[in-house]
């Protein structure tokens, strides 16, 4: 048996706030169960409702900085005092059991995320076809006031300045379209070249 290949994928999930990644994340846990959805690790305090390991691992800023000194973050960065991380450990140990590791991060995360796992990393766009419906989506929300809105719109713009770095755009203008679309992407990502070693395999295969 030839055993040259990888375990485990990672897919990646950007776009602007509105454009669908949580409901098209629903989507892919009833398809790939045997999955792992990275949690952000963070030293801010637990808001009402949160749930430790769920939301965010939270932990101590010593903790944190200590695990930042030991190379133990995938990224991080420091925002209003407080810092949020990718841990790497469980991203590995999700892979070695040969899971979906799902990822929601904008645009600059996907570049980190790639650069650490070149080869096993699928990374797919998700927006709107325009931004009126994003507007109309985040408007639907009610939980924005007009300048939040507008903040957010701004980013999308600045986001989609970036859909070249990635694998896949994908255009959330059916969800049941997009969500076929994205499950036809992440089977298709677990038979990728690249997680194979292709020189053993070769080698293997000439001795058959």
């Amino acid at each position: 048996m030839i055993d040259s290949k990888q375990k485990g994928v990672i897919l990646i999930l950007s776009g602007p706030s509105g454009a669908g990644k949580s409901s098209l994340y629903t989507a892919l846990k009833e398809s790939f169960p045997n999955h792992y959805f990275s949690i952000s690790s963070t030293t801010r305090d637990m808001r009402d409702g949160e749930v430790c390991g769920i939301h965010y691992n939270f932990v101590t800023k010593e903790q944190f900085q200590k695990d930042i000194e030991l190379g133990n973050f995938l990224e991080w960065a420091e925002v209003h005092g407080n810092y949020y991380g990718t841990s790497k450990a469980p991203i590995l140990n999700a892979l070695e059991q040969g899971k979906l590791v799902i990822f929601d991060i904008d645009v600059q995360g996907q570049v980190n995320v790639k650069k650490s796992f070149p080869n096993h990393t699928t990374s797919v766009f998700v927006t709107t076809k325009d931004s009126k419906i994003l507007e109309d989506r985040l408007i639907s929300r009610g939980d924005m006031d007009s300048e939040a809105i507008k903040k957010r719109l701004k980013n999308a713009r600045c986001e989609l300045d970036n859909i070249s770095n990635f694998d896949y755009l994908l255009i959330n203008d059916d969800f049941n379209t997009t969500a076929s679309e994205l499950i036809c992407i992440v089977k298709s990502a677990f038979h990728k070249a690249s997680l194979y070693d292709l020189e053993s395999f070769n080698k293997s295969w000439s001795k058959l």
